[in-house]
């Protein structure tokens, strides 16, 4: 399809080494090498698309309750990390933007919210997305990716599965998708088989360690997601033993 997505993708922005879906995480991916950076996007109670993967707050910020019904004034006053807010996708899109990243936002709506948070992301990105090349929209939910191949056709868009079903190429078809994303340790032979015949890109997700990253690209995986950036990036021994054989 004439699509082809980075080899290395930072996973939550900064992968273990910074806290995720920050703005400090991007740049600590820009840092250490890596040209592409995936972050998740989910509406505040105001319908601000920021940067946050869970639907309550505890385990990343410093606050409590559902994200999809905190104010915007409330979370952006939380630590998220080190003394990082949460960003919104406004300010992420800036960063990379400035950085020459590439980015896989995933469309992370919290339960019920799935066609709105869609259509927030999506018109959010043709306002103020920048970069040379599109960005890559996912999301585990059919119905966000079904508005954002309507609202914004040209955006290109990755099925995102946990373990691939039978039914995937159906799906494909219907959602026009490009790429096909799923957990590492799901990946069966015959999925591989499929997505080559029909050369589509398959991500698979959290890499993190060098002899799992070897396999998965001998056996034709297009990109991998990780947490352990100083592992991979540029300029670390397994990036370049996985590249260059040494």
């Amino acid at each position: 399809m004439g699509w082809s997505p980075p080899r290395w993708i930072a996973h939550r922005g900064g992968g273990s080494l910074a806290p995720e879906n920050t703005l400090a995480g991007i740049r600590l991916a820009a840092r250490l090498g890596f040209r592409a950076v995936e972050f998740d996007v989910m509406l505040s109670g105001d319908g601000t698309p920021l940067l946050i993967h869970d639907e309550t707050l505890e385990r990343t910020t410093n606050g409590c309750g559902r994200v999809s019904e905190t104010q915007d004034a409330v979370l952006f006053a939380l630590d998220a990390g080190g003394g990082e807010p949460l960003p919104t996708l406004h300010q992420a899109c800036t960063l990379c933007a400035r950085l020459g990243l590439w980015a896989n936002v995933e469309i992370k709506p919290a339960a019920g919210q799935e066609e709105r948070t869609a259509e927030r992301v999506v018109r959010q990105l043709a306002d103020c997305w920048r970069g040379p090349v599109p960005p890559l929209l996912s999301s585990f939910s059919p119905a966000a990716l079904a508005v954002a191949r309507d609202l914004a056709p040209a955006l290109p868009r990755g099925l995102l599965y946990e373990v691939v079903p039978g039914d995937w190429l159906d799906d494909r078809q219907r959602l026009q998708a490009v790429s096909l994303h799923c957990a590492a340790e799901y990946l069966s032979d015959a999925v591989l088989v499929e997505a080559q015949a029909r050369r589509i890109p398959l991500l698979c997700y959290t890499v993190n360690r060098p002899e799992q990253a070897a396999s998965l690209l001998a056996r034709g995986v297009s990109s991998l997601f990780t947490d352990q950036l100083d592992l991979f990036g540029a300029e670390t021994a397994a990036y370049k033993a996985l590249h260059f054989g040494s």
